[in-house]
């Protein structure tokens, strides 16, 4: 019977699949960022050197020092806000969503995954300049935004704002289910390998209860604790990756030029090869670089957002510059090492179809690095799972608070915490379901979480451009009324916070 609903569900999703990641979906992701970018003149560029000179090198440069927080708002830092938002992209899928991207639409899948991302950036962007420009905050001071504010309240279609909440509640519980499924699949994998165990549904049932468990102690505290322990997670196991990468490419060296000549000769593969695992038709590398590119940066899904929303900062262009590096650091550093490691490690015409993306990430570690491979593998796996699952928590509690925001809080808040006991319980019950099955749910649950934001972000462009050029302008010393909010009065206070800022420092 088990098997049997399984089996419909897996029918039922392959066809919602097929119809979100259909063509009209694709377009829509892609011809919102070429817009975005066209409008705001390619600011991906022209300004990325201000995407790091107000985001990672003062966050860099201030290590250790403290700062003293405002107590109206109960906030997190831009880093920690950031911290969280990464974390909810930097997980499984840029391992082993990159590797099954290869493996199922081919090496070509990465430049899309590229495409996808230079124009993602903007995307980005765009979504926490309106994400911070249309937040709410309530009596006690706490920040609130997301894809289902600006619908709501900038496009005023609060029927579709509601739509994108639910698809958010479904895509958080879709995500924390891949990234549990990827972490205890793997952790059994390597124990089987140094043990010899065979019952390896146990050993994941075991690490997924055990997931569950850290995961309610870390979300009982909120967008504060989850922000702190990102921030203490995302830099180390960003490194400790960035590092084993750059290692194993080299020890390829050789295989550089190969890796890069198939990634660019099989973007553009019109018509399948013959067979083998570079057989694949132009749609096929298409769809599977950019799903599993959203999938990775996120970029249009409108979920990053609700972390950057929380942020202290006043101005949402800075923020939004966040935005552009989260999306850069996510696919163009992260994203890329994976496939290169990848593709210079491995002979693709020997590889089968059949291949498990779990195990073939793992044997890019042990390949390189034998045992210690498969350890430290067991490491990082982890951890960039892990840091997502408690980041998505937080993106389905908004939803959730959004969805039933017309409750008196006092009672919206036993509904939230009744989101977050199904949240941890479902993560314990996805470590054993079959990886391909949660991994087809949650894109198709991404796919129609990124349509009301995509639309939202088309008729609210204008705006976008109004609100960066208002910054940039004020940065020149132009006297202009700043655009902070939407809202008159906490645009006058923030606007007072600022002014208050610059003399403090002056």
């Amino acid at each position: 019977m088990w098997e049997s609903i399984l089996s419909t569900i897996e029918k039922v999703n392959d066809t919602l699949n097929g119809i979100v990641w259909g063509w009209p979906v694709i377009i829509l992701i892609l011809g919102t960022g070429i817009l975005l970018t066209v409008r705001t003149r390619f600011l991906q560029v022209t300004h990325f050197g201000e995407s790091l000179n107000t985001t990672i090198i003062p966050t860099l440069k201030g290590l250790g020092k403290k700062k003293q927080k405002d107590s109206r708002l109960q906030s997190v830092s831009q880093f920690e806000a950031f911290a969280t938002a990464i974390s909810g992209t930097v997980g499984t899928g840029n391992i082993v969503g990159v590797v099954s991207a290869i493996l199922t639409g081919g090496p070509g899948a990465v430049f899309w995954m590229w495409i996808s991302a230079f124009f993602g950036m903007v995307t980005n962007y765009s979504e926490n300049v309106l994400g911070l420009y249309y937040r709410k905050k309530d009596k006690d001071g706490n920040l609130s935004g997301g894809a289902f504010y600006y619908i709501a309240y900038g496009l005023k279609w609060k029927w579709l704002a509601y739509l994108a909440a639910i698809f958010c509640m479904f895509a958080a519980i879709g995500m924390s289910g891949v990234q549990t499924n990827k972490i205890s699949g793997t952790l059994a994998e390597a124990l089987s390998r140094a043990s010899a165990l065979e019952n390896t549904q146990m050993i994941k049932f075991i690490v997924g209860v055990v997931v569950a468990v850290i995961t309610a102690v870390v979300i009982i505290g909120g967008i504060k604790r989850i922000g702190r322990v990102a921030s203490l997670l995302v830099p180390f196991m960003s490194l400790l990756f960035i590092v084993m990468a750059l290692i194993a490419i080299a020890m390829h060296f050789k295989n550089i030029p190969t890796a890069f000549g198939l990634i660019f000769s099989k973007a553009f593969n019109f018509k399948a090869a013959g067979g083998g695992i570079l057989g694949y038709s132009f749609a096929q590398v298409i769809k599977k670089g950019m799903a599993r590119g959203v999938f990775s940066n996120e970029a249009g899904l409108g979920s990053s957002v609700i972390a950057h929303s929380a942020s202290e900062t006043r101005e949402p262009v800075k923020q939004g510059l966040w935005g552009v590096f989260e999306v850069f650091f996510d696919s163009f550093i992260i994203c890329t090492l994976t496939a290169v490691m990848f593709l210079t490690t491995f002979d693709l015409k020997t590889l089968s179809l059949d291949a498990e993306d779990s195990v073939m990430s793992m044997n890019m570690f042990s390949t390189s690095f034998g045992g210690v491979g498969t350890a430290i593998f067991s490491i990082i796996l982890p951890l960039f799972a892990f840091t997502t699952v408690i980041a998505w928590s937080y993106y389905g509690e908004k939803a959730v608070d959004f969805c039933f925001g017309w409750v008196k809080s006092e009672k919206r808040k036993y509904i939230v915490g009744a989101f977050k006991i199904i949240y941890v319980l479902l993560i314990a019950f996805s470590s054993v379901i079959h990886s391909e099955l949660i991994w087809a749910i949650d894109d198709t649950f991404n796919g129609l979480m990124a349509v009301p934001n995509l639309i939202c972000l088309l008729a609210l462009s204008g705006l976008v451009v109004k609100i960066t050029k208002n910054y940039f302008e004020r940065k020149k010393g132009k006297r202009v009324e700043p655009m902070l909010s939407a809202y008159p009065e906490m645009n006058r206070e923030f606007a007072e916070d600022i002014l208050s800022d610059n003399a403090e420092m002056q």
